[in-house]
């Protein structure tokens, strides 16, 4: 394996909704850097390395392909249903689609150790339906909506299933190899809340790929909080029923207060916290009293304290302004409710953990830097429980993620991204001799 003369570490693509907190690199213990040379040796291995050089041309090809078929939140059957044919014709043991969408192939290890290792790109992107995902090349770019975040990522894994197949790689542990769903926005995590709440499955590691060049690498989880604040009026035309409370000017003066105590809270002594209020809507002319108004807020902490206080400051300062509004004078009154809409835990794993060792290592044996950062990711969920995760890049540069100009070029050597996920996921899973 020849590796790069010079370093070149840059977080491109993908970062809007998946930003990076740098954290201290620990060193990489001489024992990993080892174990992951000694891999790259292996005949198998090398093998493998070649396989996927070979067949960038199909990955490529598998890349469009996914990528033209649209996968918005909560709708990400019919993409499922591409990657799960793809799966099958690249050879695993079993494959299903479970209650929630998340499609599943199993790579049969050979060892009886229990525990699975699972591999995952998401299905979902940002985009609503009927947004055009028509791929254009312009030179040797790629040019759609979803491109990059995270469908070239599903393309690796079926790169590295064939490769792993194609030398005849066994591993000593099972594999699970997954398109995982509602990474994005308000699908919460949902996939992997089912995976490792409700599946029953015995996960002891897991490795995403999502964002970012190769070199980065999340063993944290920023955690989040979101609600959908709604208020309701009875309505009526602005000059006759002029006086009638106003939906929206009460949900005016919620958003002050608490900007205002977030704004307080979030600004002292204490690790970064953050709130948004992203969208508001509601009402039917601009000559009408609403009869609703809405507005959703979005709250982000790396401390799970941090982010519970930010909470009861939001629940508190909406109770006030609606208080502090009805009792103004208006003619009847406003009602309210909060309703959560997303919820990700935060979590951060040590950089002495085995697979994040590994994996630092693994990004270090093709010249690269590896940096540990903090990520809103489908890790969030294992992290949280403490099961060792990791959430590396999916590799080349690209740029406009979450828009319609979203763009995606391999400007390292090409299979540079998908030997490191296949050499990450044998490290953990073993391989056998």
């Amino acid at each position: 394996m020849m590796k790069k003369t010079s370093i070149a570490f840059a977080l491109a693509i993908g970062l809007t909704s998946h930003a990076i907190m740098a954290q201290e690199t620990p060193a990489i213990e001489k024992q990993y850097t080892k174990e992951i040379e000694k891999l790259t040796k292996a005949k198998k291995v090398k093998a493998a390395f070649e396989i996927i050089k070979g067949q960038m041309d199909q990955t490529t090809a598998d890349h469009i392909t996914l990528t033209e078929v649209l996968a918005p939140p909560f709708m990400e059957d019919e993409k499922g249903k591409v990657f799960a044919k793809m799966l099958e014709e690249a050879g695993v043991d079993s494959i299903w689609t479970d209650k929630v969408g998340n499609v599943i192939g199993l790579r049969k290890g050979t060892s009886d150790e229990s525990g699975y290792v699972g591999v995952d790109a998401h299905l979902d992107v940002v985009f609503p339906e009927g947004t055009d995902v028509t791929v254009q090349k312009v030179g040797d770019t790629l040019k759609a909506p979803g491109i990059g975040d995270d469908t070239r990522a599903l393309a690796m894994l079926i790169s590295m299933l064939k490769a792993m197949n194609k030398a005849d790689i066994k591993t000593g542990k099972d594999v699970l190899i997954v398109g995982s769903v509602g990474e994005e926005g308000l699908g919460d995590l949902r996939g992997m809340k089912y995976m490792f709440n409700e599946s029953g499955l015995d996960i002891d590691s897991w490795i995403a790929i999502d964002g970012g060049s190769m070199g980065r690498i999340s063993n944290a989880g920023l955690g989040s909080k979101r609600y959908k604040l709604e208020i309701k009026g009875k309505g009526g035309h602005s000059w006759g029923a002029f006086g009638l409370a106003n939906p929206h000017h009460a949900l005016g003066k919620a958003i002050d207060i608490f900007s205002e105590a977030a704004w307080a809270y979030t600004s002292g002594d204490i690790p970064k916290t953050s709130f948004n209020v992203g969208r508001i809507g509601g009402g039917t002319s601009v000559n009408s009293i609403p009869f609703e108004s809405w507005a959703e807020i979005d709250m982000r902490a790396i401390d799970p304290k941090n982010l519970d206080e930010i909470e009861a400051i939001l629940k508190k300062s909406v109770e006030k302004a609606i208080t502090a509004y009805n009792a103004s004078g208006v003619k009847g009154e406003v009602t309210y409710e909060l309703i959560k809409i997303g919820d990700r835990p935060s979590g951060e794993l040590p950089g002495s953990l085995p697979l994040i060792q590994r994996t630092m290592a693994a990004t270090q044996y093709f010249g690269v830097v590896p940096s540990l950062g903090r990520g809103s990711t489908n890790i969030n969920i294992p992290v949280s429980k403490g099961i060792p995760s990791v959430c590396i890049g999916r590799g080349g540069k690209g740029g406009g993620a979450h828009s319609l100009h979203e763009w995606f070029l391999n400007d390292e050597p090409a299979d540079e991204s998908i030997q490191l996920a296949l050499l990450v996921t044998l490290a953990q899973a073993g391989l056998e001799k």
